[in-house]
């Protein structure tokens, strides 16, 4: 398959990212380390920010250097290191990849597409930041900063459609620089244009490197004609609810009696809602004479 390479019009776009990037990267941690590391920060950052990720994501690695080392401690140990940062399934998940890496991959996180996507909780956007951050391969990342910098930049749309569409993946895979390591470097530098300057709600376009080769700029930058996703309120929410819960059952290393966990929330019916669903995700696990706890296995 012959490579794909920026067209003529679009390779001014590649080479100022570029040199923006070499300017403005951030020094983010996960950017010199193991590809354990690599792996444990795109979980982390999973519809999270950065600053909520970096003052957990050292401990871990200090705790857990190695997937092995996770493998051979409780998924309750895990969800207790993981805090408040969120999104708790996802500590579940990154043990469960652990374990399946040191048992089926001799502990060494594997570096192929469908090694990858076999690995509990990853998916095809994780898989392809992996392959690019920690093995320095080819690989299209696509998260939703980059969609939307190369929907503004190439297409002259506000914001990216909300799922992404064949035309898009050839679109971005035809400005990708072929070279691996170019290629990897390319995927950091445009994932943090869109971070830093070109974001959602207020773009830095007097930041902007690429202005004079931006559709959307040259447009007049037209507003979203897309109605306003609302993002559900999370004081009160059964999110809430779940994150309270767990973290009274991580504040204990024993197992609390099931009433009085409920209890400790101020609804009952969405204390129970909440549980039961922790329940399901096999986050909390069911105990003999109604106590309830997290999971050790």
């Amino acid at each position: 398959m012959a490579a794909h390479r920026p067209s003529r019009a679009e390779e001014p776009i590649v080479s100022a990212l570029l040199a923006w990037f070499d300017a403005h990267e951030r020094p983010l941690p996960w950017r010199s380390t193991t590809p354990w590391g690599v792996l444990v920060s795109e979980f982390m950052l999973q519809q999270t920010p950065v600053q909520r990720v970096l003052p957990v994501w050292g401990p871990w690695l200090e705790r857990w250097p190695t997937p092995a080392s996770l493998a051979a401690d409780s998924v309750a140990d895990a969800l207790r290191a993981w805090g408040r940062l969120g999104y708790p399934r996802r500590a579940g998940r990154l043990h469960a990849s652990a374990v399946m890496i040191t048992e089926r991959f001799g502990g060494a996180v594997p570096s192929s597409t469908d090694e990858l996507l076999a690995l509990p909780g990853v998916g095809e956007y994780t898989a392809a930041a992996v392959r690019a951050f920690a093995f320095g391969q080819h690989s299209v990342v696509m998260d939703t900063n980059v969609r939307r910098v190369l929907a503004r930049a190439l297409d002259g749309s506000p914001a990216p459609a909300p799922h992404i569409t064949a035309g898009e993946r050839g679109r971005a895979a035809a400005l990708w620089p072929s070279e691996p390591g170019q290629s990897s470097r390319w995927s950091g530098a445009v994932m943090e244009f869109g971070a830093l300057v070109c974001t959602a709600r207020r773009p830095s376009c007097d930041a902007c490197p690429i202005t004079g080769e931006c559709s959307w700029t040259r447009l007049g930058q037209p507003a979203s004609t897309a109605p306003l996703r609302r993002q559900a309120e999370y004081v009160g929410s059964d999110r809430q609810a779940r994150g309270h819960l767990l973290a009274v059952l991580r504040d204990t290393s024993a197992s609390v009696d099931r009433a009085g966990l409920t209890a400790s929330w101020t609804d009952d019916l969405q204390a129970e809602r909440a549980l039961r669903s922790l329940l399901e995700d096999g986050l909390v696990v069911a105990l003999p004479r109604g106590r309830v706890a997290l999971p050790e296995g």
